[in-house]
């Protein structure tokens, strides 16, 4: 079967840290891969936050983002307790979105724990439709916050 690769940009433009809550952890006793999306989210948040952002919901004006699809890459176990560092870089903008890129890393040891990928539409909530990235928003990004 095939596994499915996650090549990553060479350029983050942000990192935050994230400890992993007992609730992140499966009955294997590592971090479940349904963890690995909520952390993900977790940095996601912190980013716009860095950009004087509130929410998801709206990032410009009555515009918000919304997650249109995902990939998980899982290369190590993580722990109940670990402190991990999430770096997030963006890439491959066109009209509507842009894909936004996750790597997660254990801080103790530096050991790579996960790797993702979630594309990321633009949305007007109010008309429930898809809507043009913010120049503001894009012009952010793509110079690193």
């Amino acid at each position: 079967m095939a596994r499915i690769k996650l090549d990553l940009p060479e350029i983050f433009i942000f990192s935050t840290n994230y400890t992993v809550h007992i609730s992140d952890v499966n009955y294997g006793g590592h971090v479940g891969n349904d963890a690995i999306l909520t952390i993900m989210q977790e940095g996601r948040m912190a980013l716009l936050k860095a950009m004087n952002i509130k929410d998801e919901l709206s990032i410009d004006d009555g515009v918000g983002i919304i997650v249109a699809d995902a990939a998980v890459v899982y290369k190590s176990e993580g722990f109940h307790g670990d402190e991990l560092e999430i770096k997030i870089a963006v890439d491959d903008f066109n009209k509507f979105g842009f894909d936004m890129y996750y790597q997660l890393i254990n801080a103790a040891t530096n050991k790579e724990v996960a790797r993702g990928k979630t594309g990321i539409v633009c949305l007007n909530y109010q008309e429930k439709k898809i809507t043009p990235i913010p120049p503001k928003f894009k012009e952010k990004l793509e110079q690193g916050l």
